[in-house]
């Protein structure tokens, strides 16, 4: 089935002959005049078609459904769309927004359909045949020329099929590049209720085009790292139309779900957005990256960027450090976790973007978080290159960065003597367990007359509650969760080559009882008392030992940076870089063979994908590991 559609406006009509949609013709305010042909295709055993109006674009799946009914072909039945439904039903006097085209084929088959535009002059006859494939052979050559020239991966030695598998996830990333148009629905300290924000059009990549097709902005700037290499002129858009999202303040919501058939794909907990909380500034990410290229381009296209997006930045940056600063000087604090939920192992805190890692076990206004302070550091760091490059104020920013990169000051508040490991601060113990408190006993009812058995009520269990196994409860410290959170001063390359800390992290990193797997780094030490264990009794862990590899990217980044500068441990950084870029390029290739699919996750026991698939967002960052593009 090959569906059309038009959202809000522009007309269209299917040229019909029988059963079969010859073409469509069409016109919109953004196309002009178009027409879709669907010439017919070998093989072809029978076609069926629907034209009809659909009151939003969210139910087109249910609507065709409703439209099918059984065809005797032969000996056999066959689902088939019913044809023209809307003239015979109460909206003939709509115009249809919704056409689709449905062939029933002989495997194996190939199939045309061509878009042509009324603006297009020059071609002589249609996109269809040997004329389409003379057109897509040269774009293929052209793509693959290009895509060694940004990558050389066959220079590194990268075997036929592994360059393909790469090619493959570059072009289902960028496939994944949408524009959406809609309004967010925010919870403010100035509003009773939710309210809807403006309308505004948003141009992103999303993480699964099927599961999550929205745009993340913490994903983002992952996914950005990618293709700014390919194509720095997207990037530049998207990071734009994202920007362009900020309020007043200096708030972006963290998940953009635009339109009623991005909301219809959310559960209705996750759709509001508080605009208290924060999300990783990861736009830093691409941004910094992009910035090494225009050391040596410098061109007056690059220089324009960044004055357009600084001061968008310096209200994005200053809202951070007004609304999510700590308690203790130089310290952060990740906004939004439940204080007083006692049905969750550990309180989830989803603005960080790394949803159960574990944190203190009991929320306050007095924890420290480590991982927001080095994404701090990173964004101080980048506002003062981009500062200096257009001649603007650099000082503000080139002390902040200077503070919060002083590593005798990072240790002072978050290195942990005891566990001997950067860490979260707060109220926290170890000691919790979830457990089901004894089910109600109803009254037992009495016999009726005739002595008739009593059934027995059907009583619900009682969900499952945290509860403490220690006398002295929870007390502010390190909570010492050893995992992907404990990392980040390494995985930002804030600490100094020279640091012992260094040498420990890396130490850390290849002890299989802690981190180190054959196919990538755990995201929590196997050690710890939250490892693979689930947040409610119907929660799964998620960020609580599943290799994930956004993070793993980073690892392999730093530890490309520490093997390429001189100190104590540049030999041990060196040969732990080569290891697990091997690992993580393996495990993803031979999962993609074995299923067809990146995935969101991979297991840290058996290397397997899991969770939601297709995943081409940032599990795609491992082309830039094959290519040690970093």
């Amino acid at each position: 089935m090959f569906y059309t559609a038009t959202d809000g406006q522009g007309v269209m009509e299917p040229v019909v002959e029988g059963n079969r949609m010859l073409q469509i013709e069409g016109k919109t305010e953004e196309l002009g005049d178009f027409s879709i042909k669907f010439p017919r295709a070998k093989n072809t055993k029978k076609s069926n078609y629907l034209r009809t109006y659909l009151p939003s674009l969210h139910i087109a799946k249910e609507v065709v459904l409703r439209s099918m009914k059984y065809y005797q072909f032969g000996q056999k039945h066959m689902l088939g769309l019913v044809g023209d439904i809307l003239s015979q039903s109460q909206f003939s006097d709509y115009e249809p927004n919704l056409l689709v085209h449905q062939v029933t084929m002989a495997l194996p088959f190939e199939i045309d359909i061509a878009f042509e535009s009324g603006s297009y002059k020059d071609r002589t006859a249609s996109l269809l045949g040997m004329d389409f494939t003379q057109y897509l052979n040269n774009y293929l050559s052209s793509f693959d020329n290009r895509f060694e020239h940004v990558f050389q991966l066959k220079q590194k030695g990268f075997k036929e099929k592994e360059i393909n598998f790469a090619k493959a996830t570059l072009s289902n990333l960028i496939g994944g590049i949408g524009y959406f148009h809609g309004k967010s629905i925010v919870k403010s300290k100035y509003t009773d209720e939710p309210v809807e924000y403006w309308e505004a059009p948003l141009y992103t990549a999303v993480p699964s085009r099927s599961f999550f097709p929205r745009g993340f902005l913490w994903d983002e700037g992952f996914h950005n790292l990618l293709i700014s290499k390919w194509d720095p002129t997207i990037s530049k858009e998207i990071i734009g139309h994202w920007l362009d999202l900020m309020n007043v303040e200096g708030w972006i919501p963290r998940e953009q779900i635009l339109g009623t058939e991005a909301r219809a794909k959310v559960p209705a907990e996750f759709v509001v957005q508080y605009n208290e909380n924060a999300n990783p500034p990861t736009l830093f990410l691409p941004i910094q990256s992009l910035m090494t290229g225009m050391m040596t381009s410098n061109t007056a296209e690059d220089q324009t960027f960044l004055k357009l997006i600084f001061p968008r930045l310096k209200v994005w940056f200053n809202w951070f450090n007004t609304t999510q600063i700590g308690n203790v000087p130089t310290s952060y604090r990740w906004r939004g976790r439940d204080t007083e939920t006692n049905k969750e192992l550990n309180p989830k805190t989803l603005t960080s973007g790394l949803d159960d890692y574990p944190r203190a076990s009991h929320p306050s206004d007095d924890e420290r978080h480590i991982d927001l302070r080095c994404w701090m550091t990173l964004a101080s760091g980048v506002m003062k290159d981009i500062a200096k490059t257009i001649g603007e104020p650099y000082k503000d920013y080139e002390n902040t960065h200077s503070i919060l990169s002083d590593n005798s000051l990072l240790d002072k508040i978050h290195w942990s003597n005891k566990g001997k490991q950067y860490s979260d601060y707060g109220n926290h113990t170890d000691h919790v367990m979830l457990e089901r408190p004894p089910t109600p006993i109803p009254k037992q009812q009495k016999p009726g007359p005739k002595k008739q058995p009593v059934p027995k009520p059907n009583v619900p269990k009682p969900p499952m509650l945290r509860v403490i196994k220690s006398k002295n409860g929870p007390n502010y410290k390190f909570t010492n969760a050893l995992g992907y959170v404990s990392l980040f001063p390494f995985l930002l390359q804030i600490i100094e080559p020279s640091s012992d800390k260094l040498g420990k992290i890396l130490t850390d990193i290849k002890d299989s009882k802690l981190l180190w797997t054959k196919y990538g780094l755990r995201s929590l030490s196997k050690s710890d008392p939250l490892y693979s264990k689930y947040n409610t009794e119907h929660d799964p862990p998620y960020w609580r030992g599943q290799i994930w590899i956004n993070m793993n990217y980073l690892a392999v980044r730093a530890l490309y940076h520490y093997a390429n500068v001189d100190g104590p441990h540049q030999q041990q950084a060196a040969t732990t870089y080569k290891e697990l870029r091997t690992n993580l390029i393996n495990n993803i290739i031979k999962e993609y063979e074995r299923s067809g699919y990146m995935w969101e996750q991979y297991n840290d026991l058996t290397g397997r994908g899991q969770g939601s698939h297709p995943f081409t967002g940032w599990s795609s960052l491992v082309i830039l590991m094959m290519a040690e593009n970093y």
